[in-house]
């Protein structure tokens, strides 16, 4: 199943709705998860952040509006960061909490599992009551070059490629790619029904089973499309041949005007 989205505006949110939320993340069927405005306990927001850790679906996060209210939230925030930055199948490549009363006291405790995420690429902190302090240390967030490593790219790349209904191939040869590159490519094409058919990975970092492993996948997926497309292209040769039962067959007969069955054969 496709991952689908969660978005939630000015609620008070119960134990039994953060429970839901939670069994979803938690099942990787959520991509975007939004809470603006909501009121939930602080109890229910560690719920919501231990979902959060644990998801390998997840890729935009927005807990706007004071949702991130106190300091105990933003710690309970940066531990989950601090989790799913091992999960490298995680695309998470969105956090917003605009509007959130973070101050730079806050940022200074989310800041060290902002700095070592491996796939975080776009941060909102709008409204955020933010000092100077605090712009220093988003200043530390950035590559004093402006640049971005290949496997920080790569992470990109993979939520649109995991979106795209329409790319066949993907040419990132000589690019720069690690094995932790790879490991993210290989988990978007085994969990994403992409239309990607072809991956060039060469003169990279990546090890031959990487390799192989994502090539082998390719594969099973035009093979799958290709017997989809044969049976649907026989059925539409036999539109008399009984479906349900493959060992079965009936043969429908009937007289030139079609309104009379005048015989009915089952073979």
């Amino acid at each position: 199943m496709l991952p689908g989205s969660i978005q939630i505006s000015g609620e008070t949110l119960s134990s039994a709705e953060i429970r839901d939320i939670c069994e979803s993340l938690r099942e990787n069927s959520v991509r975007l998860l939004s809470l603006r405005g909501c009121q939930l306990s602080d109890r229910d927001f560690g719920r919501i952040c231990r979902g959060v850790a644990e998801s390998h679906s997840l890729a935009q996060l927005n807990l706007n509006l004071g949702i991130v209210s106190n300091i105990n939230r933003v710690k309970q925030l940066a531990e989950a960061l601090k989790t799913n930055r091992s999960v490298q199948s995680l695309f998470l490549y969105l956090c917003s909490l605009h509007g959130s009363p973070l101050t730079d006291a806050g940022l200074a405790l989310l800041n060290p599992a902002l700095s070592i995420h491996p796939s975080l690429v776009a941060l909102d902190l709008g409204d955020c009551m933010l000092g100077d302090e605090g712009i220093n240390l988003i200043c530390g967030l950035l590559p004093p070059d402006g640049a971005k490593s290949g496997d920080q790219v790569a992470g990109m790349l993979a939520v649109a490629v995991a979106s795209s209904r329409t790319l066949e191939v993907l040419d990132l040869e000589g690019t720069g790619l690690t094995d932790q590159s790879a490991q993210t490519l290989l988990d978007m094409v085994e969990n994403y029904p992409t239309a990607l058919r072809t991956l060039i990975l060469a003169e990279n970092s990546i090890s031959p089973e990487l390799q192989q492993q994502i090539s082998d996948l390719l594969s099973e997926g035009e093979e799958e499309e290709e017997n989809e497309a044969q049976e649907v292209t026989a059925r539409e040769k036999n539109p008399w041949i009984c479906q349900s039962n493959p060992s079965s067959q009936m043969v429908l007969v009937t007289s030139g005007l079609g309104e009379n069955l005048l015989a009915e054969t089952e073979m």
